[in-house]
């Protein structure tokens, strides 16, 4: 029996670059009955912690350092009894910005495959958004978790530090529209979405040029 997917939203700040913004963020818990994976510990450990229940917490991927996708991490990782938080390292700068002194256990790396409850992740470094932005493909699921690198409607933003369009773009093309057209996208913000729905307006993001 393969994993599921479970949804819980949590609401906040985005800071960066002296500017906030209220935000709301989609946390992704893929698991079973036994262990579950967090995808994006945002703003409220204990909302996420009650959403896991007394499964064993397997771990806190980060899709992105950001400081609205990794500001409950720590104190979830706390209640999960040490669960390790998981990061690409160049994402390390903005990791910094928001929790001096702790260092993510896990490094991520493109290709790293995570198993939790049968059922493997595969991780795609696709940078743009942010330096170490990584996204979750789970090809038994049929499903992507893009974190902020694409949304309904186009790539994430890239007007801030660290974020470079052609670079969201590049990975966008070369890593997640060869992906299965009937794949759903899980994304960090809004709602899903599917590669089949936003590979056809490729040519128009890179036209408007975000």
């Amino acid at each position: 029996m393969s994993a599921r997917i479970e949804h819980v939203v949590t609401s906040g700040t985005f800071e960066l670059d002296g500017g906030s913004w209220e935000v709301d963020n989609n946390v992704w818990l893929v698991g079973d009955d036994r262990e579950v994976l967090v995808i994006d510990a945002a703003h409220d450990h204990a909302a996420i912690a009650a959403a896991v229940g007394p499964r064993r917490l397997a771990g806190i991927v980060c899709t992105h350092a950001h400081n609205d996708h990794i500001n409950a991490a720590p104190a979830l990782a706390a209640l999960g009894g040490g669960a390790p938080m998981m990061l690409h390292p160049a994402d390390t700068v903005l990791w910094k910005a928001t929790h001096p002194g702790i260092v993510p256990e896990v490094a991520l790396a493109d290709g790293d495959v995570l198993t939790v409850a049968g059922t493997d992740l595969h991780v795609l470094h696709t940078p743009g958004h942010a330096p170490g932005a990584v996204c979750l493909y789970a090809p038994e699921l049929g499903a992507l978790f893009s974190g902020d690198t694409l949304f309904q409607g186009g790539p994430g933003a890239t007007g801030r530090s660290y974020s470079d369009f052609p670079t969201i773009i590049g990975s966008i093309r070369d890593r997640l529209l060869t992906l299965p057209a009937d794949t759903t996208v899980h994304t960090g913000h809004g709602g899903n979405t599917s590669i089949a729905a936003e590979a056809p307006h490729l040519e128009t993001w890179i036209a408007r040029g975000h």
